[in-house]
């Protein structure tokens, strides 16, 4: 590969807050899947993990979508997901992490990945990484006209109502709360620049144990 930015590239991270900030943010929905940034540079592609690690050979019925989707050259960054029956299942989704290629064929058709893009950060010969995410974001919004199933554009809004709608509402669909980002933000690699809301969800238990003597 020869992008601006070439893996590997570890994605931007966010740190958990109790209620949103008082600045200027975008709000997206959180999204309970694999974080992936895609490199394509002509034909070749490379899904990264969070930790930088391949996962193409985990989801081969995106390399051609992806293909299709994306500009010959570009970075994005996003989330690898399963949704059955309209809400996501982290479990399916780790179920397709496997060494027999048999079964990773098996479980793309059965319950096939889809990505979400929620970032841009190379287009062709720029790198995006030093560029404010609201002309990120819009440099992303202008290439997702050509995005169709399994590849989406990650919904994203300023309005803090609406933001707070989704997450009292969406939680029943898998999502697991709110990312907000600042709009003047540059991107940051593995710092945690963003914030996250997330839902809490409590269980009432009793844990036993022994001790051997």
């Amino acid at each position: 590969m020869d992008l601006p930015i070439n893996p590997p590239l570890k994605p931007m991270l966010a740190k958990a807050v109790d209620e949103l900030p008082d600045r200027e943010l975008s709000l997206e929905p959180k999204w309970d899947g694999f974080r992936c940034i895609i490199f394509r540079d002509g034909e070749e592609v490379f899904l990264g993990s969070r930790n930088t690690k391949p996962l193409n050979r985990y989801f081969p019925e995106l390399i051609d979508p992806i293909r299709e989707c994306f500009p010959d050259r570009c970075v994005i960054d996003g989330e690898l997901i399963v949704a059955i029956d309209g809400t996501l299942d982290f479990d399916a989704l780790g179920q397709r992490i496997h060494p027999a290629e048999s079964r990773v064929n098996m479980l793309a058709e059965a319950t096939p990945a889809e990505f979400v893009a929620f970032d841009m950060l190379a287009d062709d010969t720029e790198s995006l990484l030093d560029t404010p995410f609201e002309r990120r974001r819009a440099a992303l919004e202008t290439i997702a006209g050509s995005f169709a199933s399994p590849i989406h554009l990650a919904p994203m809004t300023r309005d803090r109502t609406l933001a707070m709608e989704w997450f009292e509402t969406l939680e029943g669909a898998g999502l697991d709360g709110l990312i907000a980002k600042p709009v003047e933000g540059i991107y940051a690699p593995d710092k945690r620049t963003q914030f996250k809301l997330k839902h809490v969800r409590t269980i009432d238990c009793v844990v036993a144990g022994y001790r051997i003597h």
